[in-house]
């Protein structure tokens, strides 16, 4: 996309300014708009937060043209770019330096659209500014701005997988970015075995191997409807109980974990978990069932993918969830059975 001619006009003028305001005191610039408004001529009757904004996002961008580019003798003409390095049409700034001015300072992720800031410019993710109060870069008040300039600049961006650091070399627009990183090969997990205090991290590919060196005393069922039977109920603390079921070509960790609540009371939470991603996990329901005397507890759900994990689930509640009482209602000689049907979308 070429910058409008204006744009390419002020261009070219802000150089002229920024180079003669570094021989008169031997030093760079830093932008000060006034001083380069009475020079361009223009009369800004735009409200100020705007005027800001506008400013601060066309000086970012054409510092960063001018760190980019360089300077060749008369008479000779620039090199094809590299291909490893693509540029964006009509400029000399590669994606990667473009890229760089969307980093959040807070988690120093791209602040991808919709874009927001502070009223002095400074850019802010979604994700962070629910946290915020003040703007992290110039302790300024926040607000709910857009900033719609570097929106649109992102949409001729091509911004890295955040996974890149594992090995991922993809470059892709802001729309496809998340799809992308859901599925990444490179992506890393976490070891989802909730009864070990286990570091390990890898690719979704080598955690069942790692589970089945590492975790030896789990132990793995085959079909879509099996037992889960935990052992010794009445045991005092903090206890999980894990198993794995593998069906339809995939592997469920079925956790059953006791904890007590702040009031001291012991409470039973049950849930499943698939080592697949979300998308995976969608196509799947699973149901937990207690069957006792005349009696008989249900919970149906989606399984939860080894992304989430099951914390969060535990936390807000969103899992079967019963207490002792019931517990020692559906158990035998101490041991709870529960029913466990996976079963496809």
């Amino acid at each position: 996309m070429q910058p409008p001619p204006l744009f390419m006009s002020l261009g070219r003028r802000l150089r002229q300014w920024l180079d003669r305001e570094a021989r008169a005191f031997d030093y760079k610039p830093r932008f000060p708009r006034a001083s380069c408004l009475r020079y361009f001529g223009v009369l800004s009757r735009l409200p100020q937060t705007y005027t800001l904004s506008m400013w601060n996002t066309w000086a970012t961008l054409l510092q960063m043209s001018r760190r980019t580019s360089t300077a060749l003798p008369t008479g000779t003409s620039k090199c094809t770019p590299s291909p490893k390095v693509p540029t964006l049409p009509g400029t000399t700034a590669s994606h990667s330096d473009l890229a760089s001015l969307f980093e959040c300072p807070v988690c120093f992720d791209y602040a991808l659209p919709p874009t927001l800031q502070c009223q002095s410019g400074h850019l802010i993710c979604s994700n962070c500014r629910p946290k915020l109060t003040c703007c992290p870069t110039c302790r300024g008040p926040l607000g709910s701005i857009r900033n719609l300039a570097m929106e649109k600049v992102a949409n001729s961006v091509l911004f890295p997988c955040k996974h890149a650091i594992s090995g991922c070399e993809r470059t892709l627009p802001h729309t496809q970015k998340a799809d992308h990183e859901e599925l990444c090969a490179f992506r890393l997990y976490a070891c989802p075995c909730p009864s070990a205090c286990c570091r390990w991290q890898g690719s979704l590919d080598a955690v069942m191997p790692h589970l089945m060196h590492q975790h030896k005393s789990i132990t793995t069922l085959q079909g879509e409807d099996i037992v889960f039977l935990a052992t010794d109920i009445h045991l005092p603390g903090t206890v999980d109980w894990v198993m794995m079921q593998s069906c339809f070509g995939f592997h469920f960790m079925l956790v059953l974990k006791k904890q007590e609540k702040c009031d001291g009371h012991q409470q039973f939470f049950a849930i499943v978990q698939l080592m697949g991603t979300r998308k995976q996990a969608e196509k799947f329901a699973y149901r937990l069932e207690l069957n006792g005397h005349r009696r008989r507890m249900t919970w149906e759900d989606t399984p939860r993918s080894i992304h989430e994990g099951i914390a969060s689930a535990i936390l807000s509640s969103d899992c079967l969830i019963f207490d002792t009482r019931i517990a020692h209602l559906f158990a035998e000689n101490g041991n709870l059975g529960i029913r466990v049907t996976i079963s496809m979308r």
